[in-house]
């Protein structure tokens, strides 16, 4: 059983960053975790070393979908199991490994995701119906949450029992692991994506593939999240440039 990962790296906690690491290289087998950087000075060369990692300087930053690509041809002939990771990332290296048992259980089955927790132990609401316009707008701007609170709500699979498993329509993208047969039919990410929604374009193509995506809260994970577009303009733009192309590429509802 050959499982790999893929971290992307830009601007980085590097506490968070090496704990994320440690998990993925804990997992039981000798594995390959791949660390594309995205940083112009190849800031990350040198911060991590070890034999199961393979470092990937880019040089420029191409943006998350693009990133985790570079590794496809990597992994088509040497991997069973791939592992999208953000490096805010925390979890028991053990749950790999019961995820993969899950994902095995059904051969229409591409992609397995735990449930999601803040540091906290808050839930994240990870697993997600694909988005409209009115719910991307409102969870933009605080004004309009009231408004649209049915959407969100729906959006968000709270009319479901969100403890037992279930095929979602999309899974947040901090933790996707696949069978690597399908991520790389798929071709990974759609590139036209800088930053933000190539997780839920990705699961549409998982769709057009005939395949489905499993959310299995019988394990857990941890999820730091930034969500850099709330805070930040130039995050903001490229937040909404990105919903642009996903609803001019699959249609408005």
């Amino acid at each position: 059983m050959k499982i790999t990962g893929s971290i992307v790296l830009y601007k980085e906690n590097l506490k968070d960053l090496h704990t994320a690491i440690e998990c993925f290289l804990n997992i039981p087998n000798q594995n390959k975790l791949y660390l594309i950087d995205n940083t112009p000075t190849k800031f990350f060369e040198y911060v991590f070393v070890n034999e199961n990692i393979v470092y990937i300087p880019i040089k420029e930053n191409i943006g998350f979908g693009s990133a985790h690509n570079k590794v496809i041809d990597n992994i088509e002939k040497n991997s069973d199991y791939h592992l999208i990771l953000n490096p805010d990332v925390f979890f028991q290296p053990k749950i790999i490994v019961k995820l993969i048992n899950e994902l095995e259980k059904d051969s229409a089955t591409s992609m397995i995701a735990p449930k999601v927790l803040f540091p906290d132990g808050r839930h994240q609401y990870s697993c997600r119906r694909y988005p409209t316009v009115s719910e991307l707008l409102a969870r933009r701007f605080t004004f309009l949450k009231s408004i649209f609170k049915k959407q969100i709500f729906k959006g968000t699979y709270r009319d479901k029992d969100l403890n037992q498993p279930f095929f979602a329509e999309y899974i947040t993208g901090c933790f996707h692991l696949y069978k690597t047969k399908d991520f790389v039919k798929i071709k990974g990410f759609d590139e036209r994506y800088f930053l933000y929604m190539e997780d839920v374009d990705i699961c549409r193509k998982i769709d057009a593939l005939g395949k489905k995506k499993l959310y299995f809260p019988q394990e857990e994970i941890v999820h730091v999240l930034k969500q850099g577009s709330s805070k930040n303009l130039k995050l903001f733009f490229r937040h909404t440039s990105s919903a642009i192309k996903y609803f001019l590429k699959w249609g408005f509802r």
